[in-house]
């Protein structure tokens, strides 16, 4: 294939489908896991869920790096924010997440100086343009991030900036998937990989999944026949007992990973003993920070921080959604209390979350019309 029309091709997709459907043994039901929220989006907009039959169920993972930020961090990071002389930069997903004292967009309209920026680099040219100032950069993200984090780090230091810091909050997504699938409340037959993450660790590291725990893994892609195609190898891996780490993203993917990224990354940055996950509570060794090597560009280190813990908001059921346990529809809040325009949790503010995502372009799949009628 060489066009993008190619992958979204409905008479390719519903061949694909009658595949699937072949492969389902009657009276099985079968649930697999996309871990990514980038699928998750894909999966809503297109409708693939209608392509499946009933018996196969896909469910939304920890794979939205905005979604599993807790309160606390951002709580911390408008503290931050707020010391004097401080310029804090910050991708756009993240501006409008909620702490227990509101969102960036808050602290900002309150006077904090507060930047959205499109890149870590663009947070160093600011460091460069403002030298009374101390910039800092809210570093978010999987490994897919952490590469540009990382480099930029080199780079400050190379330049001998001294008033650039990074509040490093990236986390690895292989504790989390662990994490799932020591969850006593999910059963689960299979994972669709994390296409992003993997262009940079690889498929190597999801060996575990399919040799201690028994579950197929392919990685995939992002359009419309990846994830079918995806679904149709993890169901053919099922049928014949397998477990096994397959790539379907192989036009992006190399099973090894990127070697020049997952070097940077481990120059600059370490793991932390433990970090807490929106939803999943703490995690061991499942973020990193920064390396005492680089400790002058370190806001933990170069900032007085609360770190406090804050509770989600009762009402909101974000955990139950990033653990697959529920359906974004099935939030007691979803689409009334809280939307896009007024989000109460993290799973509706960001464009990967799986609530953004089915209130913008699932809200009529047959899961709702099915619970609606009986209600």
């Amino acid at each position: 294939m060489r066009f993008v029309d190619e992958f979204r091709s409905a008479g390719t997709a519903h061949a694909l489908a009658a595949r699937i459907a072949e492969l389902c043994e009657p009276g099985r039901q079968y649930k697999f896991m996309e871990v990514c929220g980038g699928h998750t989006h894909t999966i809503y907009k297109h409708g693939l869920e209608d392509y499946l039959p009933e018996s196969v169920t896909l469910v939304h993972g920890p794979g939205c790096p905005v979604c599993v930020i807790p309160m606390g961090r951002v709580d911390d990071a408008i503290h931050l924010a707020a010391h004097p002389g401080t310029i804090m930069t910050s991708f756009g997903d993240m501006m409008r997440v909620p702490g227990s004292q509101g969102s960036f967009f808050d602290a900002k309209a309150r006077g904090t100086d507060i930047r959205m920026v499109y890149s870590p680099l663009d947070a160093l040219k600011i460091a460069r343009q403002n030298p009374d100032k101390r910039v800092v950069f809210m570093a978010i993200g999987f490994e897919t991030t952490a590469p540009s984090t990382a480099m930029t780090v080199l780079r400050a230091s190379a330049e001998g900036l001294a008033n650039f810091s990074v509040f490093c909050n990236h986390v690895t997504i292989v504790p989390a998937i662990k994490a799932i699938l020591d969850s006593p409340d999910l059963r689960l037959d299979g994972f669709i990989g994390p296409g992003h993450v993997s262009t940079v660790i690889g498929c190597r590291p999801y060996e575990f999944i399919a040799g201690s725990y028994g579950k197929p893994v392919v990685v995939a892609g992002f359009e419309p026949l990846d994830i079918l195609q995806s679904i149709y190898m993890l169901m053919l891996q099922v049928r014949a007992g397998r477990a096994e780490v397959e790539n379907q993203y192989t036009r992006v993917v190399p099973y090894d990973g990127n070697r020049a990224a997952l070097h940077a990354i481990n120059e600059v940055m370490e793991l932390r003993p433990y970090f807490e996950w929106r939803g999943l509570g703490f995690i061991s060794h499942s973020a990193m920070a920064v390396r005492p090597a680089y400790r002058r560009f370190d806001a933990e280190r170069l900032f007085e921080i609360p770190g406090v813990r804050v509770a989600d908001p009762k009402a909101c059921q974000c955990g139950e959604v990033l653990k697959g346990v529920l359906k974004p529809w099935e939030c007691k809040v979803f689409g009334t209390a809280c939307t896009p325009e007024t989000p109460i949790g993290t799973c509706m503010v960001s464009p990967e979350g799986a609530c953004a995502a089915y209130y913008n372009f699932g809200r009529m799949n047959r899961h709702r019309v099915s619970e609606v009628s009986v209600s």
